[in-house]
């Protein structure tokens, strides 16, 4: 029988209280899903919370759109749905650059305690929302701002830049074994 790990003690830590930038990134599923889980403990604890979506469309429906709606959340799509099955990709772009410009002043308002930029990672991959900018406003964001960013292929810059950063592994996923999304699950 193997003896009982010791635990440490716990220590209080020593730094300030501020605003962290939390990623959400990789191949498996569940980012989006960390996300709103904390914008929902957030505004269970009074914090001012909104959400942007930068794939989905702004007239989506889906399950956390009714239920951030019955919270009253603030959660807007930026875009115009998956951005791979886009007819128009400048068109795409150009929602991408104008949602942007609302999130970024959101962020930099101070107005909100978290701001949950959902599927940013694949503007700043596209090339449609300057890498830069975007972390030029993260930089500057007021000290009690919270942000989260969502999505996969996150830049290393990005990375670096972050307080926190969870990868998430996909291991096995039902739609590849050619199950469709669940209404309520996935959507």
């Amino acid at each position: 029988m193997e003896a009982p790990r010791r635990l440490k003690p716990y220590t209080r830590p020593q730094g300030e209280r501020r605003g962290l930038l939390i990623v959400y990134t990789g191949d498996g599923k569940g980012k989006s899903t960390a996300a709103f889980g904390l914008a929902l403990r957030a505004h269970g604890r009074g914090l001012k919370v909104r959400i942007f979506q930068f794939i989905k469309h702004g007239t989506a429906r889906f399950g956390e759109h009714r239920a951030f709606a019955l919270l009253g959340v603030p959660i807007e799509g930026l875009g115009d749905g998956f951005t791979w099955k886009s007819q128009d990709l400048e068109a795409s772009a150009r929602l991408a650059q104008e949602g942007w410009q609302r999130a970024k002043g959101a962020i930099l308002s101070g107005a909100y305690d978290l701001v949950v930029l959902d599927e940013a990672t694949y503007p700043l991959r596209y090339g449609w929302v300057s890498l830069g900018e975007f972390l030029g406003a993260l930089k500057a964001r007021p000290v009690h701002v919270h942000v989260v960013v969502t999505g996969r292929g996150t830049p290393e810059a990005l990375v670096e830049l972050a307080d926190t950063v969870t990868e998430m592994r996909k291991v096995k996923h039902a739609f590849d074994q050619g199950v469709p999304a669940q209404r309520g699950i996935e959507h």
